[in-house]
């Protein structure tokens, strides 16, 4: 059968430091959410264009303010 507890003689695997694990597991993160944004698309270019293309005409008609009073009119005789 095997052994529950290292040898006496034995000491531990060192362990890494807190400061580089943490560090490894913010960049296994980045890439995972990275990987996760482009699954299912073969350009990631174009499609990133198109998305700042897409937020910025929505800023533009944000910034725009509502439409004026000279629009469409309706009347009933």
């Amino acid at each position: 059968m095997g052994m529950c507890f290292p040898c006496p003689g034995e000491s531990a695997p060192p362990s890494p430091n807190v400061e580089e694990k943490r560090a490894k597991l913010a960049e296994a993160a980045e890439r995972r959410q990275k990987e996760a944004a482009s699954r299912g698309i073969q350009d990631v270019q174009s499609v990133e264009e198109k998305r700042k293309k897409k937020e910025k005409l929505e800023k533009q008609i944000a910034s725009s303010g509502p439409p004026s009073a000279g629009g469409l009119r309706w009347t009933v005789s």
